[in-house]
């Protein structure tokens, strides 16, 4: 499935503050109806995300004067993916890296079982064009304390 999410109108929906290079903010993703609705908050204003929320992201409006970073190519996230699937204390970072790989379309959505009535933990089917395999993968988000450390790892590795 693919989701339109409108890009940044790159001020504070509290505080009506215009974000410009180099300025952190928060992104916080509604629905309305059948339609994603996107608000941006600057950190003063941020008070973390509304429990009726689809997802939130952290981000930095980027500047033109900085040399663009670029990540690592697919192959080496799929090796580093692989690798994480050997780690269990690390399948947090492992899912996080799951959604990135989906949102650079390297692998589809095909299922998502978040019902864990049977006493399994819910999980994500995943396929991959590339390799021609699916995957089974834990929804394992990172608990708040190890966003920023798992965000700060992947940025490490991968770019």
């Amino acid at each position: 499935m693919d989701y339109e999410v409108q890009r940044s109108a790159r001020h504070c929906s509290v505080t009506g503050r215009e974000f410009g290079p180099g300025d952190v903010f928060y992104s916080v993703l509604t629905t309305d109806g059948a339609t994603l609705c996107r608000t941006d908050y600057s950190p003063e204003a941020w008070q973390g995300p509304p429990a009726e929320c689809v997802g939130w992201w952290k981000s930095q409006i980027p500047d033109r004067t900085s040399a663009r970073k670029h990540w690592a190519p697919n192959d080496v996230m799929l090796q580093f993916w692989d690798e994480l699937a050997e780690q269990p204390d690390r399948q947090d970072m492992r899912y996080v890296l799951t959604l990135l790989l989906v949102r650079r379309r390297v692998f589809r959505l095909e299922e998502e079982k978040n019902n864990a009535t049977d006493g399994d933990m819910p999980w994500l089917t995943v396929y991959c064009p590339r390799r021609e395999a699916t995957y089974r993968v834990a929804v394992a988000p990172p608990d708040p304390q190890r966003v920023e450390a798992i965000q700060e790892e992947l940025a490490t590795m991968l770019r």
